[in-house]
């Protein structure tokens, strides 16, 4: 199983606790991998949060190509950060020659538009990127977008951290939503892309488990927006049907649970809304999900939110204080970073329920 993990936070906190959390859970991985993404980010980034941040791991003359073709897009830096790395023996991570965080003014016939042609441009301005850098072999790009950060990298995470320097909290580097998750799917291959979270306009989805709907799902998904490529796990699947429930047919997020894990036709039927449901099983059919399976997920608008498979056949746990709350797929990882809590008021999502948690860290259950 992978272990996941999220933490948001009132106070901006550095992702030395996402590795506390991850490290109590490493019996649960095979260190095919690391991924975490940073929203609404602190430190050196603090002043920027309008402008998008590109996340990429690359060789120089990647970093050349992606800088020159947003550049001649009409893109301009404004802050460059590369993090300090230090490679020594014994380190198992499989290192890209650079890694560099760098954000970028928009274009001047963009400065004044609204805010859904801003979000358009900087989808294509990524696919391209993705598209060219791949060409080559010259980087991987992970995101391009405001106010979010993402790093991937093959490894055991204890040492994915002591090569960034990730242990020693630094105020230049942190966010108030930290997303993570250990091992990829190793049905697949392990390739940086495929490590969880997976990001798309917004949308930050990771998850612990398979879809054995997989086939399905990408023969449905393929049609319905230009941004759902690569298909590197089944888990981004996930991704792709909140993105299209939430974002293109722009329905509540509790319709996401009913079109992942749709209630049983006689459950459907005692329901005042059952006509409606009924339609969205029916043509949503092929974005349902099977097997065992977590996610954590969050919204554009910062709302983090968990939800099961229909038999709760993955665990996952929401602990809380009163400027933080931590979700985890086992409760050690709860633990290491909430360890004054009150147990006592942990959460342990139902498999006919979203857990959602809003800007005033207020846990809601949501029953399907």
């Amino acid at each position: 199983m992978c272990r996941i993990g999220a933490i948001k936070s009132r106070h901006f906190i550095h992702p030395s606790r996402m590795f506390l959390l991850m490290q109590s859970q490493q019996k649960g991985h095979d260190n095919s991998g690391f991924a975490m993404v940073m929203q609404d980010l602190g430190g050196i980034f603090e002043g920027y949060k309008q402008l998008p941040t590109l996340s990429l791991a690359c060789t120089d003359e990647g970093l050349k190509i992606a800088e020159d073709t947003l550049r001649n897009a009409g893109f301009q830096t404004v802050l460059k950060w590369v993090p300090e790395t230090e490679s020594r023996p014994g380190l198992e991570i499989q290192t890209m020659p650079l890694y560099v965080f760098e954000t970028f003014s928009y274009p001047r016939e963009y400065r004044n538009a609204g805010q859904a042609e801003k979000e358009e441009l900087l989808v294509d301005m990524r696919l391209k990127l993705r598209s060219t850098l791949e060409a080559g072999e010259q980087g991987f790009v992970y995101s391009f977008w405001p106010d979010l950060l993402t790093l991937k990298e093959i490894g055991n995470p204890r040492d994915i951290a002591a090569y960034f320097g990730l242990w020693k909290e630094d105020v230049r580097f942190t966010a108030r939503i930290i997303t993570a998750q250990c091992r990829q799917n190793t049905n697949y291959d392990i390739v940086r892309y495929a490590a969880h979270p997976f990001f798309l306009q917004g949308y930050t989805v990771l998850a612990n488990g398979e879809n054995t709907f997989y086939q399905k799902n990408v023969e449905c998904q393929r049609k319905l927006h230009r941004g759902y490529i690569g298909f590197e796990s089944d888990s981004q699947c996930f991704l792709y049907t909140l993105h299209y429930i939430h974002h293109e047919l722009k329905w509540p997020l509790n319709y996401y649970k009913h079109v992942i894990t749709p209630l049983p036709f006689e459950e459907i039927d005692k329901r005042p809304e059952k006509e409606f449901l009924l339609a969205v099983r029916q043509s949503l059919a092929h974005l349902e999900i099977n097997g065992p399976n977590t996610i954590i997920g969050v919204l554009p608008d910062g709302t983090l939110f968990t939800c099961c498979d229909a038999k709760k056949l993955r665990p996952v746990v929401v602990g809380r204080q009163d400027d933080m709350v931590v979700v985890s797929s086992e409760v050690c990882g709860v633990n290491e970073v909430l360890p004054g809590r009150n147990w006592a008021e942990d959460v342990y999502p139902g498999e006919r329920e979203t857990v959602v948690v809003n800007n005033r860290l207020e846990i809601q259950r949501w029953k399907q």
